[in-house]
């Protein structure tokens, strides 16, 4: 038997979740000489995502979204890195680094039929490629693919063209950023600290501001005197109201997130004034849900992992350890206290 510890969504919170109410760590055991059925495996997990969409999933689950809801009573999950340490299935096998949706679990049983609904893929690029294994579920996972495909596919950059990126230091901006940058844009960012505006302009961009010591109206005419072309919104609220603004003819707003908005109900949410000047200035505002774009990933990923091992990009990780740690992850990631994308290391291979 060795412990196991879940992380249980245990009441549906209506503003912040609190730990120990709405989230909260059950310590438990797991027998690792269970027998297993046929295409029964086990996996350990080494690595966890947490990410500020999780937060949406904190809901009713018969109100339905892109991301299925926590149950109340089970285990959250997330995007995982894992491996398999017992086997009876031919696909999944003794040694096999997975990459997929898991539970905030060490262990979990899991059957083929559930593992492929989850979409657990078989990644024996992991352990090989040199690249630190939390970079799997952060720069060369979800987020960095959400980044990339939003600059490239809904931003449609063009050389010359001004760029400005709300929580610019989080998971996703800080790819956006440092990718706009090899295409010639000049790059601006806001993050809520000097030290993440310090990093921000580490990276190369050409501009950043503090956006709760500083105006943000002030910060943009005074970075962006030519006006921004596109704008990449991780924030929504009173941030986007403010950069509609300052948004040139035939702009781009690129809708990632709205983390302003997340822990606010629809009554209390922002309603954003100024969204008839999307006509007038013929803007073009799109959202865009990766899930959607499988075919993706792939490409993405082969294009990053050498980007990185060249050296090019600087991506930062907050790291935590330990799997009882996740629920004050999470919450730092809600209220803006990571720096970098917010990865939790469970174990080692």
């Amino acid at each position: 038997m060795v412990s196991n510890k879940k992380v249980l969504f245990q009441k549906i919170p209506t503003a912040y979740p609190v730990i120990g109410e709405h989230i909260a760590v059950e310590h438990s055991e797991f027998n690792l000489d269970a027998p297993l059925l046929s295409g029964e495996f086990i996996l350990k997990t080494l690595v966890l995502s947490v990410d500020p969409y999780m937060r949406g999933r904190m809901r009713d689950v018969s109100i339905e979204s892109y991301a299925p809801a926590f149950v109340v009573g089970q285990p959250i999950d997330g995007y995982a890195v894992a491996i398999v340490e017992k086997s009876n299935s031919s696909v999944y096998k003794v040694g096999d680094y997975l990459y997929g949706m898991g539970d905030f679990v060490n262990y979990a049983k899991m059957s083929e039929a559930e593992a492929k609904a989850r979409g657990m893929e078989v990644r024996p690029d992991i352990p090989t490629s040199g690249l630190p294994i939390t970079n799997y579920v952060g720069v060369l996972g979800m987020p960095g693919a959400t980044a990339y495909f939003g600059l490239e596919q809904v931003g449609k950059p063009k050389a010359g063209e001004t760029i400005y990126i709300s929580a610019a230091s989080g998971a996703v901006g800080q790819l956006v950023g440092q990718l706009a940058k090899t295409q010639g844009l000049r790059v601006v960012g806001s993050a809520g600290s000097d030290e993440k505006v310090a990093h921000l302009k580490n990276t190369g961009f050409d501009a950043a501001f503090n956006y709760k010591t500083e105006d943000t109206d002030a910060k943009l005419t005074e970075y962006c005197p030519d006006g921004v072309d596109i704008y990449f919104d991780n924030v929504g609220g009173v941030m986007l109201e403010t950069t509609i603004n300052h948004m040139n003819n035939y702009g781009r707003i690129v809708a990632c997130g709205a983390i302003s908005q997340y822990n606010t109900s629809f009554e209390e949410s922002y309603g954003v004034r100024n969204l008839v000047q999307m006509v007038g200035k013929r803007l073009r505002f799109e959202g865009y849900i990766i899930l959607d774009h499988p075919d993706f990933d792939g490409p993405f990923r082969e294009r990053m992992a050498k980007i990185l091992l060249d050296g090019k990009f600087k991506y930062l990780e907050d790291v935590v350890d330990g799997i009882e740690n996740a629920p004050e992850a999470l919450l730092d990631v809600l209220h803006g206290k990571n720096f970098g994308k917010k990865v939790v290391h469970v174990a080692d291979a």
